[in-house]
């Protein structure tokens, strides 16, 4: 858990440690004013962290500041999260499984994970739409939080 939440803050997200109160979609992590607040004695799986920083990973800033509660994306925006997950996941030289477990992705985490490992990269389009990586470098990013319209180094 320690590398994976350095990870996170040393590419730009909030994180916060401590209690958190009532129930989470996933177990002990909520989004809170655009970060990520954590309760280490909820937590069930870590690499549950990973898929959820992906989501406000690939939010435009503007939105990802705002983001508060639970993640009501829409299709193409998970899919980033799980593209961008897998990738975090390499990047931190872990097994994908640590993200893709059998208790996530309704019952489908098996299925990404040969997707996954037979090169077909489950939302990689997306994260090519949103200036992240290109086809050719994937699961390398070249930037790991969504860049701004005005961004012209991620480009």
């Amino acid at each position: 858990m320690d590398q994976i939440l350095e990870f996170l803050r040393e590419i730009g997200l909030e994180i916060s440690i401590g209690e958190i109160e009532g129930s989470t979609f996933l177990p002990g992590m909520r989004i809170v004013g655009g970060g990520l607040r954590v309760d280490p004695a909820r937590l069930t799986y870590p690499g549950d962290l990973l898929h959820e920083a992906g989501h406000l990973a690939v939010m435009r800033p503007e939105r990802r500041a705002l983001a508060d509660g639970e993640m009501d994306g829409d299709g193409g925006e998970e899919m980033a999260a799980i593209a961008w997950s897998y990738a975090a996941a390499v990047h931190l030289g872990m097994d994908p499984s640590v993200v893709f477990h059998d208790a996530g992705y309704k019952d489908g985490a098996r299925a990404l994970l040969a997707n996954f490992a037979a090169g077909r990269y489950v939302g990689l389009p997306m994260l090519i739409w949103l200036r992240m990586t290109v086809a050719e470098e994937y699961p390398a990013m070249r930037c790991w939080l969504t860049p701004g319209p005005d961004d012209a180094e991620a480009a």
